[in-house]
C-alpha cells in the first residue's frame, strides 16, 4: 500500500513537524517502505505461539545484593571540589 504525499503531509503535520517538499517525498518513500514490511509480518502465522516479552530467555547478569561496609567519608569527598563539613558543597538553586 503506497502512501500518499498528503497522508505523509498530514501526519507530520500532527507530530508538528515543518518538512521541505523534499524530505516529504523521501519520507512518504521511507514511510511506505516501513507500512509494507509491517504487511509482510502480518500474513505469519502466529496461532498457538504464546505471547512473550523477548525473542531470548533472560537471565539476571547483576551480582548478589550483599551487604558490606561504606566508602568511608574521606575516600567519599577526596575528589570534591568543594566540601562543607562532611558534605559536598553546591551553590544554592533556590533563593
Amino acid at each position: 500500500m503506497a502512501l500518499t504525499l498528503e497522508e505523509v503531509r498530514w501526519v507530520a503535520h500532527l507530530a508538528r513537524l515543518e518538512l521541505t517538499e523534499t524530505e516529504l517525498t523521501t519520507l512518504t518513500r521511507d514511510l511506505t517502505a516501513i507500512v509494507d514490511y509491517v504487511r509482510q509480518l502480518h500474513a505469519v502465522a502466529t496461532e498457538g505461539v504464546e505471547p512473550m516479552a523477548h525473542a531470548v530467555p533472560l537471565n539476571n547478569v547483576f551480582r548478589a545484593d550483599e551487604p558490606k561496609d561504606s566508602l568511608p567519608v574521606a575516600a567519599a569527598l577526596a575528589n570534591a571540589p568543594q566540601r562543607k563539613g562532611d558534605f559536598y558543597a553546591v551553590p544554592a538553586v533556590l533563593e
